[in-house]
């Protein structure tokens, strides 16, 4: 979730490919909910690290919300220094496990990501394809790609917004996904909006890669045309791509509150008249300075959300 991508609020994830050997160690370290949600980008926390792990936080008990773990998984024995800088992001003493089965770290990771019900859409791993309700527009995300997808609140948060706004009649030609991740919302909105032209963009090169992947498992046509996800690397709205596609009728960014502040006037420009923004990441105490930012770009207050991560929707005059 950076610019943007670093500060989406969600577990992080490097594709299996991009590593130099196999993943050896978990360590695994108790922590918060918040701790666990807050994690941002293993990169750019493990800076001194030659093959930063990958990190993903799980909620092993659904009657004990605020319990969370996070697992780094380490190609060898991390070091201590490592582990001094995983303890940080954790509430209690790290545990080492060395994995008998080196490849197995996959499995592993996917036993804690439950699918998620949101709206008319499912979103699973491979592990629950079996589970796909026959009613749900279903969507499988690789745990390997992405850890964590679909299980935020924010992204669940998204998902409602988007399915509320068709059952409203609402309709959307040109829509942007920015800080896309995996590519999941931009799904979600051409499930929706099936004639529209859309485009998803990240800071990451990384996550445009996963979200292509991702399109082809799901049967999301990538391409220019109406109907087809165009995929591009983009800080911010900072791209030749977003802005010959400007102005949108429905934007997307979830990302963290700071940059949505930041993005406020680029977001509102890039709007067309009467366009909704959709726009989450944040905490429930960071929606007024959020809403706060976009109505002083003139933009309109529909829905300020609720709960701790609460989703914010505005639209353009």
């Amino acid at each position: 979730m950076q610019g943007v991508r670093a500060a989406r609020p969600r577990g992080t994830r490097r594709a299996p490919d991009e590593g130099t050997g196999e993943i050896s160690y978990r360590v695994t370290i108790p922590c918060t909910r918040a701790q666990g949600e807050a994690i941002g980008s293993a990169e750019d926390l493990f800076l001194a690290s030659e093959a930063p792990p990958v990190v993903v936080a799980d909620e092993p008990d659904e009657t004990k919300p605020d319990e969370w773990v996070i697992h780094a998984y380490f190609e060898a024995e991390p070091t201590s220094e490592e582990l001094i800088e995983l303890r940080g992001l954790g509430s209690g003493e790290p545990e080492i496990e060395h994995l008998e089965d080196s490849t197995d770290w996959i499995t592993k990771s996917q036993q804690g990501l439950q699918p998620i019900r949101a709206g008319r859409f499912f979103v699973h791993t491979p592990m629950h394809y079996v589970d796909r309700p026959a009613d749900t527009v279903n969507f499988e995300i690789d745990a390997g790609l992405a850890f964590g997808t679909g299980q935020h609140a924010t992204t669940a948060g998204c998902l409602d917004a988007l399915d509320r706004l068709a059952v409203s009649g609402a309709a959307f030609a040109n829509i942007a996904d920015i800080g896309t991740g995996t590519g999941l919302l931009a799904f979600a909105a051409l499930a929706l909006w099936p004639e529209a032209r859309c485009i998803a963009t990240d800071i990451d090169p990384v996550a445009i890669d996963v979200s292509r992947e991702n399109a082809a498992i799901n049967g999301v046509k990538t391409g220019h045309n109406p109907g087809e996800l165009l995929l591009a690397v983009a800080d911010g709205m900072d791209s030749p791509m977003l802005a010959a596609r400007a102005p949108f009728d429905l934007l997307i960014a979830n990302i963290l509150a700071g940059p949505l502040i930041e993005l406020a006037p680029t977001f509102a420009k890039s709007l067309a008249s009467g366009g909704t923004v959709i726009l989450a990441g944040l905490l429930d105490t960071q929606a007024d300075a959020v809403a706060a930012a976009y109505q002083a770009q003139g933009l309109q207050l529909i829905d300020l959300g609720h709960g701790e991560w609460p989703v914010v929707e505005l639209k353009a005059p």
